[in-house]
């Protein structure tokens, strides 16, 4: 069961995997929601600017229409003539353009947002199978756009037949009123009827956009074994990271093993732990540790230190003290001076006890560790 379940695709998307359908064109878009919006965008341009292109257009048709016998006998004059009409006309229609323009701009941004993508443009041929074809005629979402198709034509019908039937009697009086009346107030009648059509369509958008959305997240989902692929794609195999961690730990140790035989003095606990100090005057400012480590690796920095008689005090509260508050390099804390201070002063003793006779110095006993820095052993 589980391995059926892993070929399942029941999980969303990845970032990754948006971007990569992104990347070859695949995006949330709604038809009906461009739909809604360039109509709208017509009817309110045609209302707003409306009074103005009439105008314009007037304009522009008496220019066409007049004939000059000058003009019909030369041909430059006639084309430089047309030329002046066209762009005229086009300035006439530029603003509703704009708004044409920047409707199709913007409509995109409440879905998928801008995008643009050459694979879009690759031919694809599995597209020119007749099987597939078919397939995608008969699939669920083909039933789906042509439930959309019949909704909508119900709904725009039924509406357009509605605002028509109560506007009728007001488009009928029309025929007594004087022609330029006439004519002014039906192109109101027109754009107003146009206008709550083209408004109904926002319950075809306002379906179809949640629709969209589950359908493009639902086409993009994955299996369990694509999103582990995927993890170890972008992250790399768990078990080679996991490798590649141990072999810094490991190199880190022998680095930091390396130093032990460097060390003044290896602090103890005296079997739990073990910390190497070193210290170099006039180019530290204060003793520094240079190894440290618990249970194995501290057997491992004792017996180096014993191989290269390096001196070893036991002297737990300070062991436990330098092991959890001085990470590895770093110099001690101000708080653990005067206890260090008084192990290399033994370690120096015993230096010059080497050279010379008499009874061998006693480590020193009793170390004062702070009780901010101190460390219960329960807790070591």
């Amino acid at each position: 069961m589980s391995e059926e379940s892993d070929l399942e695709k029941t999980e969303p998307a990845t970032a990754r995997r948006l971007e990569k359908a992104r990347e070859e064109g695949q995006v949330v878009r709604s038809r009906e929601l461009g739909t809604f919006a360039m109509l709208m965008t017509g009817v309110i341009g045609l209302w707003t600017t409306g009074g103005v292109l009439g105008r314009k257009l007037d304009a522009v048709m008496h220019a066409g229409l007049a004939f000059e016998p000058a003009t019909a006998f030369d041909t430059n004059r006639m084309l430089s003539q047309f030329a002046a009409i066209v762009w005229d006309a086009l300035l006439a229609f530029l603003p509703l353009l704009l708004m044409f323009g920047v409707a199709a701009l913007v409509t995109p941004l409440a879905l998928g947002g801008w995008m643009f993508s050459t694979k879009s443009f690759s031919p694809d041929f599995s597209r020119m199978s007749p099987i597939s074809g078919l397939g995608r005629l008969f699939s669920a979402h083909s039933l789906v756009e042509l439930a959309k198709a019949i909704a909508k034509s119900l709904l725009v019908g039924g509406v357009g037949a509605w605002m028509i039937w109560r506007k009728l009697p007001e488009a009928i009086a029309l025929m007594d009123a004087p022609i330029q009346e006439a004519l002014l107030h039906m192109m109101e009648l027109v754009l107003y009827v146009s206008g709550v059509v083209a408004g109904s369509l926002i319950l075809v958008a306002a379906l179809d956009v949640p629709w969209q959305l589950y359908t493009f997240h639902k086409k993009l989902r994955m299996t369990k074994e694509e999103i582990k692929q995927e993890m170890k794609e972008t992250d790399g195999d768990p078990h080679i990271k996991a490798r590649i961690r141990q072999q810094q730990r490991a190199i880190a140790r022998r680095r930091m093993m390396a130093e032990v035989p460097k060390a003044d003095v290896v602090v103890t606990n005296p079997t739990h732990y073990a910390v190497a100090l070193r210290y170099e005057e006039g180019r530290m400012g204060a003793p520094r540790v240079v190894a440290k480590g618990a249970d194995e690796v501290a057997a491992r920095i004792r017996e180096l230190a014993a191989e290269h008689r390096v001196p070893m005090l036991s002297a737990p509260p300070l062991a436990r003290a330098l092991h959890r508050h001085v990470e590895l390099g770093h110099e001690i804390p101000a708080g653990l001076y005067t206890a260090v201070a008084e192990v290399l002063a033994w370690v120096y003793q015993l230096k010059n006890w080497h050279y010379s006779y008499g009874p061998q110095p006693n480590g020193p006993a009793d170390l004062v560790v702070p009780d901010e820095l101190a460390v219960p052993e329960s807790r070591a």
